[in-house]
Protein backbone atom coordinates (compact mmCIF):
# COMPACT_ATOMS: atom_id res chain seq x y z
CA UNK A 1 0.00 0.00 0.00
CA UNK A 2 1.00 3.39 -0.80
CA UNK A 3 1.39 5.97 1.57
CA UNK A 4 -1.68 6.89 3.74
CA UNK A 5 -3.91 10.10 2.88
CA UNK A 6 -3.82 12.52 6.32
CA UNK A 7 -8.28 11.83 5.65
CA UNK A 8 -7.32 8.02 6.40
CA UNK A 9 -4.99 8.57 9.18
CA UNK A 10 -7.65 10.81 11.16
CA UNK A 11 -10.21 8.33 10.24
CA UNK A 12 -8.14 5.43 12.12
CA UNK A 13 -7.18 7.65 14.93
CA UNK A 14 -11.17 8.77 15.55
CA UNK A 15 -11.59 4.76 16.02
CA UNK A 16 -9.11 4.24 18.27
CA UNK A 17 -10.20 6.97 20.11
CA UNK A 18 -13.84 5.93 20.17
CA UNK A 19 -12.23 2.17 20.92
CA UNK A 20 -10.26 3.66 23.93
CA UNK A 21 -13.70 4.86 25.83
CA UNK A 22 -14.77 0.89 25.78
CA UNK A 23 -11.05 -0.12 27.19
CA UNK A 24 -12.43 -2.83 30.36
CA UNK A 25 -9.05 -1.31 32.66
CA UNK A 26 -10.66 -1.18 36.27
CA UNK A 27 -6.94 -2.29 37.38
CA UNK A 28 -4.20 0.00 36.14
CA UNK A 29 -6.92 2.91 34.69
CA UNK A 30 -4.78 3.10 31.85
CA UNK A 31 -6.92 2.52 29.09
CA UNK A 32 -5.75 1.76 24.71
CA UNK A 33 -7.71 1.96 21.81
CA UNK A 34 -6.63 0.64 18.39
CA UNK A 35 -7.58 0.65 15.04
CA UNK A 36 -6.51 -1.63 12.68
CA UNK A 37 -6.59 -1.25 8.38
CA UNK A 38 -7.12 -4.37 6.43
CA UNK A 39 -6.08 -5.02 2.78
CA UNK A 40 -10.04 -4.92 2.52
CA UNK A 41 -10.22 -1.40 3.32
CA UNK A 42 -12.04 -2.24 6.63
CA UNK A 43 -11.23 -0.54 9.87
CA UNK A 44 -11.44 -3.23 12.77
CA UNK A 45 -11.25 -1.42 16.22
CA UNK A 46 -9.94 -2.96 19.81
CA UNK A 47 -9.67 -1.97 23.12
CA UNK A 48 -7.75 -3.33 25.96
CA UNK A 49 -9.41 -5.98 28.39
CA UNK A 50 -7.87 -6.42 31.64
CA UNK A 51 -8.69 -9.16 34.29
CA UNK A 52 -8.38 -9.76 37.74
CA UNK A 53 -5.94 -12.42 36.89
CA UNK A 54 -3.50 -10.13 35.12
CA UNK A 55 -1.84 -12.19 32.45
CA UNK A 56 -5.25 -12.86 31.40
CA UNK A 57 -5.99 -9.45 29.92
CA UNK A 58 -5.20 -8.68 26.08
CA UNK A 59 -3.80 -5.08 24.71
CA UNK A 60 -5.96 -3.10 22.50
CA UNK A 61 -3.69 -4.10 19.02
CA UNK A 62 -4.00 -7.29 19.82
CA UNK A 63 -7.83 -7.32 20.34
CA UNK A 64 -8.52 -5.43 16.88
CA UNK A 65 -5.74 -7.65 15.44
CA UNK A 66 -7.48 -10.57 15.98
CA UNK A 67 -11.26 -9.12 15.11
CA UNK A 68 -9.80 -8.62 11.56
CA UNK A 69 -8.51 -11.83 11.58
CA UNK A 70 -11.66 -13.06 13.07
CA UNK A 71 -13.55 -11.56 9.96
CA UNK A 72 -11.34 -13.57 7.71
CA UNK A 73 -8.61 -10.66 7.13
CA UNK A 74 -5.22 -11.86 6.51
CA UNK A 75 -3.38 -8.70 5.39
CA UNK A 76 -3.09 -5.38 7.15
CA UNK A 77 -1.69 -2.11 6.07
CA UNK A 78 -1.78 0.42 9.45
CA UNK A 79 -2.86 0.63 13.32
CA UNK A 80 -3.77 3.83 14.95
CA UNK A 81 -3.02 3.34 18.78
CA UNK A 82 -3.85 5.62 21.55
CA UNK A 83 -3.67 5.12 25.63
CA UNK A 84 -2.93 6.84 28.72
CA UNK A 85 -4.36 7.19 32.43
CA UNK A 86 -8.17 7.61 32.48
CA UNK A 87 -8.77 11.58 33.44
CA UNK A 88 -5.29 12.68 31.87
CA UNK A 89 -3.99 13.80 29.05
CA UNK A 90 -2.79 11.30 26.04
CA UNK A 91 0.09 10.57 25.75
CA UNK A 92 2.31 8.51 23.27
CA UNK A 93 1.50 5.26 23.97
CA UNK A 94 3.35 2.70 21.59
CA UNK A 95 2.67 -1.07 21.07
CA UNK A 96 4.43 -3.23 23.53
CA UNK A 97 6.26 -6.56 22.22
CA UNK A 98 3.78 -9.05 21.97
CA UNK A 99 1.65 -6.92 19.73
CA UNK A 100 4.64 -5.49 17.46
CA UNK A 101 5.29 -9.58 17.26
CA UNK A 102 1.24 -9.97 15.87
CA UNK A 103 1.20 -7.34 13.73
CA UNK A 104 4.50 -8.77 12.13
CA UNK A 105 2.76 -12.35 11.14
CA UNK A 106 -0.11 -10.19 9.08
CA UNK A 107 2.00 -7.23 7.47
CA UNK A 108 5.18 -6.59 5.36
CA UNK A 109 6.89 -4.60 8.08
CA UNK A 110 8.60 -2.23 5.69
CA UNK A 111 5.60 -1.00 4.69
CA UNK A 112 3.31 -1.53 8.00
CA UNK A 113 2.30 1.73 9.51
CA UNK A 114 1.71 2.27 13.17
CA UNK A 115 -0.16 5.87 13.62
CA UNK A 116 0.37 6.92 17.63
CA UNK A 117 -2.04 9.00 18.56
CA UNK A 118 -1.92 11.94 21.31
CA UNK A 119 -5.31 13.64 19.83
CA UNK A 120 -7.73 13.45 16.82
CA UNK A 121 -5.36 16.23 14.96
CA UNK A 122 -2.16 14.96 16.49
CA UNK A 123 0.18 11.68 15.78
CA UNK A 124 3.58 10.63 14.48
CA UNK A 125 3.92 7.86 12.22
CA UNK A 126 6.16 4.84 11.94
CA UNK A 127 7.04 1.38 10.34
CA UNK A 128 6.69 -1.89 12.06
CA UNK A 129 10.18 -1.94 10.98
CA UNK A 130 11.36 0.61 12.85
CA UNK A 131 9.84 -0.62 16.24
CA UNK A 132 10.55 -4.16 15.15
CA UNK A 133 13.96 -4.06 13.63
CA UNK A 134 14.89 -7.67 12.29
CA UNK A 135 12.25 -9.66 13.08
CA UNK A 136 10.81 -13.03 12.72
CA UNK A 137 8.00 -13.32 10.21
CA UNK A 138 6.24 -16.31 8.69
CA UNK A 139 9.14 -16.33 5.84
CA UNK A 140 11.67 -16.86 8.65
CA UNK A 141 10.02 -20.88 8.83
CA UNK A 142 10.92 -21.62 5.13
Amino acid sequence: MEKLSDELIARLVSSALAARGKAYAPYSRFAVGAAVLAASGEIYCGANVENASYPAGICAERNAIFHAVAMGERRLYAIALCGGKEGEKLGACFPCGICRQVMREFCDPGQFLVVVATSPTDWTVHTLARLLPDSFGPESLG
